[in-house]
């Protein structure tokens, strides 16, 4: 989180000179002991809170696209304009804050309201224009556009139902994005989780290592749902889809209609085949419940093999190691994470870990488990009261599968995320969709990109016909280091390297032909967030 504690910058509050800003730049100062970031995009002036809603980073170290700034730690973005969090993973707005001019300074005055929780963003066209865009006349004159435009979808949607399957990043996002844009019908949301939704990457971070509370861990309180209206059924299973007469069945024989229906059932754990799988100190970690169990058993001395060195393996394993857990790894490949972020960042990422005492088992298997130990496909056995099982995840497509949908490695959604089946939807962990950058069709299980479906599937399912275009990106933290990577380099001909991981300062561009697929950053947040750009706009070479 960033440090609140001490205000930075210049003193906002009483004003710097209007040409010290130049135009397109951005700066960081404060009113009392409020983080404030002031930024300029020709005559237009805004000013609006510093810090992103979702973890806290800094957003005065982002980049500022147009009237839009993105945070550097996990690529939100935020409309300077109204505060609006348009792009996950932020769904949270900042404030705005009012600004003068006089005399040839610019002052930042008192702090203006966040836009509500129903609030749209205007469109281009609608948006309000001239020097002081913070001022409370311009906020007032967007607020009025805001409420309109929701009254009108309330009053197109009000006899409609839609139905979301599923608890996840993109089930939620879509709800919130629906009632956001001012969806006035029915909206149940259909989980078969028994916890609200909540922050999964979470799980295998901060919380599994005890350095986030669980009060962190839910996406919104429980009075949310209730003050959006949004029907939240838990711990339920839909067992049908009836695309045709538009109706669903829940296990229990309830049959529920729908006039749109977004499924969005995510992926679920691959499960260890081999002996003592199925003991009960082996576990997963997927659901909240599952990283609860792994934190009962976590205790310091406590000695743990994690199977796999996927990116959940590795996390668990920096996290366990943080509670002083004994931790060995099992994985077949040679490097960690090596088919991912090549060989340089594998070499490092093993460096890291055996640094902090994690034991690596590479090259080898898990041949069985006993209640206190593992044997390896060699005949070596490694003691273990905790085994937590890592090697990967599979998308949950039977429900779509028994319902005729077109499913090919997941469901197949058009660039809209709209299923074979009129008014079916689907987003997140089991959409195929094609790639406007790469020219072929991808299935990611990334939280990010499973939200920001989930908010261009509410937009669409209420007429936008938003094309889904967003780059895929994601970050794992493990110890005091984070790596980003946006875009897709399921291969590579070559990696262009700028800097050293060993001094936290690395850049790989992934190259296929001419054309960068990925890149990959260790605290490099801005060149990650240009890297984004760059693929958005088809620069990326």
């Amino acid at each position: 989180m960033s440090d609140k504690s001490q205000p930075s910058g210049p003193d906002l509050g009483a004003g710097i000179a209007e040409e010290s800003l130049a135009d397109g730049s951005m700066l960081v100062g404060h009113v009392e002991q409020a983080p404030v970031l002031l930024a300029r995009r020709g005559c237009d002036l805004f000013a609006i809170d510093a810090v992103c809603t979702h973890y806290g980073g800094p957003l005065g170290e982002g980049l500022m696209v147009g009237d839009t700034v993105r945070c550097p730690w996990h690529h939100a973005c935020f409309s300077l304009r109204t505060g609006e969090a348009l792009a996950a993973p932020a769904t949270a707005p900042v404030h705005c804050w009012r600004i003068e001019r006089e005399n040839g300074r610019i002052i930042v005055r008192e702090k203006l309201h966040a836009p509500p929780a129903a609030a749209v963003q205007p469109s281009a066209a609608a948006q309000p224009s001239g020097t002081e865009q913070s001022s409370a006349t311009a906020q007032s004159a967007a607020a009025s556009r805001i409420a309109a435009r929701a009254r009108r979808a309330g009053r197109t949607g009000a006899a409609e139902r839609i139905v979301i399957v599923g608890g996840g990043a993109a089930a939620f996002a879509a709800a919130e994005m629906l009632r956001r844009e001012g969806f006035a019908g029915k909206l149940t949301m259909i989980s078969a989780d028994e916890s609200a939704p909540y922050d999964r990457p979470n799980l295998s971070k901060d919380y599994l290592a005890g350095t986030a509370p669980e009060e962190w861990i839910p996406l919104r309180p429980a009075d949310f749902y209730v003050d959006h209206d949004i029907n939240l059924r838990l711990h339920t299973e839909v067992v049908a889809i009836d695309p045709a007469g538009r109706r669903l069945t829940l296990a229990g024989g309830e049959s529920i209609g729908f006039s749109q229906l977004l499924i969005a059932t995510g992926a679920e754990p691959i499960r260890l085949e081999s002996p003592g799988a199925d003991l009960p100190h082996v576990r997963t970690l997927r659901s909240l419940a599952d990283s609860r169990a792994i934190v009962e058993r976590a205790q310091p001395g406590c000695r743990a093999v994690i199977v796999g060195a996927s990116f959940i393996g590795l996390e668990a394993a920096a996290a366990l190691r943080h509670r002083q857990v004994d931790v060995h790894v099992v994985a077949p490949e040679a490097r960690p994470m090596e088919r991912v972020l090549g060989p340089t960042l594998g070499d490092f990422i093993r460096s890291l870990h055996e640094s902090n005492g994690v034991v690596f088992h590479l090259g080898r298997t898990v041949a069985a488990i006993e209640p206190r130990r593992v044997r390896l496909d060699d005949g070596a056995w490694v003691d273990a009261e905790l085994v937590v099982v890592g090697i990967g995840v599979r998308p949950r497509t039977a429900l779509a599968e028994r319902a005729g949908l077109a499913t090919d490695r997941g469901v197949l959604v058009d660039e809209h995320l709209r299923t074979s089946a009129p008014g079916i939807f689907a987003a997140g962990d089991i959409a195929r969709w094609p790639d406007p950058h790469g020219g072929e069709r991808l299935r990611i299980e990334h939280w990010v990109v499973a939200e920001r479906q989930g908010q261009t599937a509410a937009r669409n399912m209420l007429g936008r016909r938003e094309r889904f275009a967003a780059v895929p990106f994601f970050w794992t933290q493990q110890y005091d280091v984070s790596i980003d990577y946006v875009g897709y380099a399921p291969t590579w001909d070559r990696i262009d390297q700028e800097g050293d991981p060993n001094a936290r300062d690395l850049l790989l561009r992934f190259r296929r032909g001419e054309r960068i697929a990925a890149v990959a950053t260790i605290f490099r947040g801005l060149d990650s967030l240009k890297a984004e750009l760059e693929m958005e706009e088809g620069r990326a070479s």
